[in-house]
């Protein structure tokens, strides 16, 4: 069962060396130091931490691997980081310090042979291409990239397909719509693109609620990530867990 166990990872948005939350990407707020923050959630039974340098693309500058360093002497889970990743030397240095996957997104859109590159030399398991979906006027999801400021005009759905063909091991799948509003994931989006490919699909964006996690678990997610609720302790990981495992999802305790 534990190989299939739906996994609960808190993220950790991190500006200029803080952790930092804001709604639809903007208005941040201090939620105090990585290591500290890390250390917290390692203890509370989170089954993994992602770590996104949230400006590392828009003011075009790598991850900050000092902290990142720092932060994986402390965790003993997976850790993910993300941010500023553009080349197959980003990764190796993330990993060299301590981390698991990286987390690519801006720079696999510019240059979607990154992501088989990166696959081939690290191994899939290491990849994660991260996704940024907005609603557009007909209906569909288009992929916005420079932290949400930007429409690419790709077909979401799409290019998920196109991830997955490409070798990456996991997608993390953020509603721009909803990130940081607490209404829930986008549940629509999340089911078409687990229910298209293989990998693990992250639900990401909008987490109010324990049953929002629930709901993303049942339209197809394997992971559900969230901040807010962790960072100002709305949610206790191991309560949400015990209820998750009382609704039939499996989850570790």
């Amino acid at each position: 069962m534990s190989s299939f166990a739906k996994r609960i990872i808190p993220c950790l948005d991190v500006d200029n060396g803080r952790v930092v939350k804001g709604i639809n990407f903007v208005g941040l707020r201090d939620a105090g130091d990585p290591v500290e923050v890390a250390k917290r959630y390692n203890n509370e039974g989170a089954d993994e931490i992602t770590f996104l340098d949230i400006t590392a693309s828009h003011e075009n500058r790598g991850t900050i691997v000092d902290i990142v360093k720092e932060v994986a002497k402390e965790v003993f889970i997976p850790l993910t980081v993300g941010g500023g990743i553009r080349k197959l030397d980003d990764i190796y240095k993330l990993l060299n310090v301590g981390c698991d996957k990286v987390s690519i997104n801006s720079s696999a859109v510019t240059n979607p042979d990154l992501i088989n590159e990166s696959a081939k030399r690290f191994g899939s398991q290491c990849i994660v291409t991260a996704i940024d979906v907005k609603k557009v006027a007909d209906g569909s999801y288009h992929v916005f990239v420079k932290g949400g400021r930007e429409d690419t005009g790709l077909d979401a759905v799409k290019w998920a397909k196109e991830v997955y063909d490409r070798g990456a091991g996991e997608i993390l799948l953020t509603s721009m719509d909803t990130d940081g509003a607490k209404t829930g994931f986008e549940l629509n989006i999340t089911q078409q693109i687990s229910s298209m490919i293989d990998i693990p699909v992250i639900a990401s964006g909008g987490a109010g609620t324990m049953a929002h996690m629930k709901e993303a678990f049942e339209h197809g997610a394997s992971a559900a990530l969230a901040a807010s609720i962790f960072h100002f302790k709305e949610i206790d990981i191991m309560d949400l867990k015990r209820y998750l495992r009382d609704n039939n999802i499996p989850v570790r305790i």
